[in-house]
């Protein structure tokens, strides 16, 4: 397996659910320290890798993707041993049931499947309606609470989905669990690396942020770290290019480059870094698409409120099915994203930094 899906399975198989972010911050910590002058981790867990450029004052420019996927936590065990569990993140009640999952013990990981009453005992009406969350449970073979207990299993532990890393049999679409975002992460990764031997007056921070699924809390503390003057959300998106949606509901297609996402319910992005950054995309023959999206939000959506200020921009990738177990992206708008960000840091000093935000 060449080096960079290597990378993208690492990243992608770890487990991480906010708040327990250690697995996916240590896969990132050893792909990008080599092409940093220094590795932090702040006190919430955010991961900060510092890039300087030739200038010792350069505008600092910040490029976050979050470590954490989402998933579960064990809050009780009943009496025949099985889990009752917490959404951690956001999950939609159709893509839960009959999914394998995998809890993180103190003893090490313990298979599961995620169950509930079946079909065959419900009444006509229950069976057309969706399942909540509150009648599913974790099945993991133990046949009591103490049994549980000797696996290891105890509330508060962490729940993850479980899809291996995969390549399709068009190899430019991969699929995994928590695209949603080690992507960025990737993203963040591959930008100090090809910027190891690049002249530029920035000083650049590759960072994982954590706890961005339940409130983009790790974004707030890391740029409260940085204070960066500009900053970059990388993060996934919605494709629009599956069976039912039209663009009325999604424009994205993947394979047509990164997302500019205009609007979010956590941020307008900056209309001067919105403008400069499509600008050089159009002058390197980058493809971009724009998007908007009434819900939801990245950590641009804290980045843009540190200190004064920080004009802002979230990039994203298109992606198939997030927030469900296996997601799918197009490796190209990977790469176009990366050489996106790596021509606007090239570009970038404290003359075009203050007319970004200034003029």
């Amino acid at each position: 397996m060449e080096d960079m899906l290597k990378m993208l399975k690492e990243l992608t198989d770890a487990n991480g659910i906010p708040g327990n972010e250690r697995e996916p911050r240590e896969v990132m910590k050893r792909y990008i320290t080599p092409f940093a002058d220094d590795v932090q981790t702040d006190h919430l867990g955010s991961l900060i890798a510092k890039k300087q450029g030739t200038a010792e004052d350069g505008p600092k420019i910040m490029v976050a993707g979050h470590l954490d996927e989402i998933g579960f936590m064990v809050t009780n065990i009943d009496d025949r041993g099985f889990l009752k569990f917490q959404c951690v993140g956001g999950w939609w009640e159709q893509v839960m049931l009959a999914q394998r999952v995998t809890v993180m013990t103190k003893n090490g990981n313990v298979p599961g499947v995620v169950g509930s009453k079946p079909p065959h005992i419900l009444a006509p009406e229950a069976r057309k309606k969706a399942v909540d969350k509150k009648e599913m449970f974790i099945d993991i073979g133990a046949s009591s609470k103490e049994e549980a207990a000797e696996f290891g299993v105890r509330p508060g532990d962490s729940v993850v989905p479980v899809c291996d890393f995969t390549v399709m049999k068009n190899e430019k679409y991969l699929m995994a669990k928590a695209w949603d975002n080690r992507i960025g992460c990737a993203i963040a990764i591959e930008v100090l690396r090809r910027l190891k031997d690049e002249s530029h007056p920035n000083t650049v921070y590759g960072v994982g942020t954590v706890q961005e699924e339940v409130g983009l809390r790790g974004a707030r503390t890391s740029a409260h770290h940085i204070q960066p003057d500009i900053g970059f959300g990388v993060d996934v998106g919605i494709a629009g290019d599956t069976p039912g949606v039209t663009e009325k509901d999604a424009l994205a297609k993947m394979g047509d480059g990164p997302q500019i996402v205009m609007y979010d319910a956590s941020m307008v992005s900056h209309k001067g870094l919105r403008d400069f950054v499509t600008d050089t995309a159009d002058e390197h023959s980058i493809p971009y698409q724009f998007d908007a999206m009434p819900g939801g939000g990245t950590d641009s959506g804290s980045i843009h409120l540190t200190a004064n200020g920080v004009p802002a921009l979230s990039i994203t990738i298109a992606t198939r099915y997030i927030h469900t177990h296996a997601a799918m992206l197009h490796r190209d708008d990977f790469e176009s994203a990366v050489q996106l960000i790596v021509e606007v840091i090239k570009k970038m000093d404290r003359d075009t930094v203050n007319r970004i935000t200034f003029d």
